[in-house]
């Protein structure tokens, strides 16, 4: 994203305007767009400055309720994102799961599982291990497959 024209050169269009000279007529002038002197001019008459409107991030939604969250986390910090919200929902803050996920983010608070409950059963699985030479498991290895898990002949 570019940055904003210097304000010496805003209120050079805005003056240029003012004095009688069209937005388009200011715009060639002052090699900007037509569209910037127009919307230079509709920001000098509403506010009375040319200044540029502030930039960046804004605020996240859930910053004063900051506490509160600290707080729910603390007391419970194996829930989940889903949880969180619907707990902040029924305090009367309705926030989006993804916001809640950056604030925390951003807060440096974490959910974490408890110890206590069972391991997601959509983990990595192994196999079991073998002593050398030997077949894990026959039933690995299907009938009529050879040990090159390549097809065998066709039975006769």
């Amino acid at each position: 994203m570019g940055r904003p024209y210097s304000e010496d050169l805003r209120s050079r269009i805005v003056a240029a305007v003012e004095a009688g000279a069209t937005r388009t007529a200011a715009a060639a002038q002052f090699a900007v767009s037509v569209s910037c002197a127009i919307k230079l001019v509709q920001r000098f008459r509403q506010s009375g400055s040319v200044a540029p409107a502030p930039r960046g991030r804004k605020p996240f939604a859930l910053a004063e309720h900051e506490p509160l969250v600290r707080e729910l986390v603390a007391a419970r910090p194996d829930m989940t994102l889903d949880e969180l919200t619907l707990e902040l929902e029924d305090r009367g803050i309705r926030v989006g799961r993804s916001s809640v996920n950056r604030f925390l983010k951003a807060c440096g608070l974490t959910l974490k599982k408890s110890r206590c409950m069972r391991p997601s059963s959509n983990g990595r699985m192994e196999r079991p291990h073998a002593r050398s030479g030997e077949i894990a498991n026959r039933a690995w290895i299907q009938i009529g497959w050879s040990s090159l898990t390549r097809p065998g002949p066709p039975p006769t």
